[in-house]
């Protein structure tokens, strides 16, 4: 599958690029960054030290926003580390960036491209926004976005709101109205594919620098967190190529974009009738393809086997 990747590279981040860059499944096209998890040049390094580490190939890496569209950027470090990576960032890579925007990337991969297109976003949504209204012609060639955020049920970011969203609401907005086929891999699934220590050992025994890599970022995040942690992101792209392994249900969903306390909130419409208010913001809102369910086993099963290369 030809696949472009938006990152804000924090640790879940990671676990999605390494596997990205070293699937079989995946024609990893391009990759651009935007701040999010931690600042746009922690991100910036951070995707580079990973394509290191997963001995990818020369693919393209651009810089996009630095900040969301309306409001300053609100980090999440605490989760992440100073570094955004648990203090594994090398600033050592000798990766140059692609000098072209993140939306001049994405048009120009899309418009090469004789075959379709799927854009994976698994960080805030600016420059998936930007790309949108800036590029349309390129946009409608899309084949879908498969995309980490939101929710159906509940927030982290707070009480309702997820993360990625609830950091740029107004691009949200933007994305969700776009007219693209979108697939929602939010928080209903998003804990779901858990890393344990015996895991984050297992991979490190293997002794390649992938799998040591990938074994010592489980181990890391763990001792950060203090509990099992979650491949995260990842599950996004596994949706992407695999969507047999997961349930989605087709819902109506509006983004809040309010500055009230539901801010950033992926209001999803559970309701099978269509006759009450019909004129309400659910009723002309598109559909989603949430994802509510996904097979964890075989996920996370597919994860190790492409890291070890087994």
């Amino acid at each position: 599958m030809n696949i472009i990747l938006d990152v804000d590279t924090g640790v879940d981040d990671a676990f999605a690029l390494l596997f990205a860059a070293r699937s079989p499944l995946v024609n990893l096209m391009g990759i651009t960054c935007v701040d999010g998890n931690t600042n746009l040049d922690n991100v910036v390094a951070n995707t580079l030290t990973v394509l290191d580490a997963a001995g990818a190939g020369d693919i393209p890496v651009a810089r996009g926003a630095a900040r969301p569209l309306l409001e300053l950027p609100s980090y999440a470090e605490f989760v992440h580390g100073s570094d955004g990576m648990v203090e594994m960032q090398s600033r050592d890579s000798k990766r140059t960036l692609d000098p072209r925007t993140a939306i001049e990337l994405m048009r120009d991969l899309i418009n090469a491209s004789s075959e379709p297109v799927t854009l994976v976003p698994i960080g805030p949504l600016t420059n998936i926004a930007l790309f949108l209204r800036a590029f349309p012609d390129a946009a409608s060639k899309l084949e879908r976005i498969v995309l980490m955020g939101g929710s159906a049920s509940v927030g982290n970011a707070t009480a309702t709101a997820e993360f990625n969203i609830w950091h740029d609401p107004e691009a949200a907005a933007i994305v969700f109205t776009s007219g693209v086929p979108i697939t929602m891999y939010g928080l209903d699934v998003f804990t779901d594919l858990q890393m344990t220590q015996d895991d984050a050992q297992s991979l490190i025994a293997k002794g390649d620098k992938t799998s040591l890599f990938a074994g010592t970022l489980v181990d890391r995040f763990i001792k950060q967190m203090g509990h099992d942690v979650t491949l995260g992101d990842y599950g996004a792209i596994a949706t992407a190529i695999a969507p047999q392994l997961a349930r989605t249900q087709s819902l109506r969903v509006v983004v809040d974009t309010t500055h009230g306390p539901n801010r950033g909130q992926t209001v999803c419409d559970h309701r099978s009738y269509a006759d009450i208010a019909p004129e309400s913001a659910h009723t002309r809102a598109p559909k989603v393809d949430v994802v509510l369910e996904i097979d964890i086993k075989a996920m996370k099963e597919m994860w190790l086997k492409t890291i070890t290369g087994n």
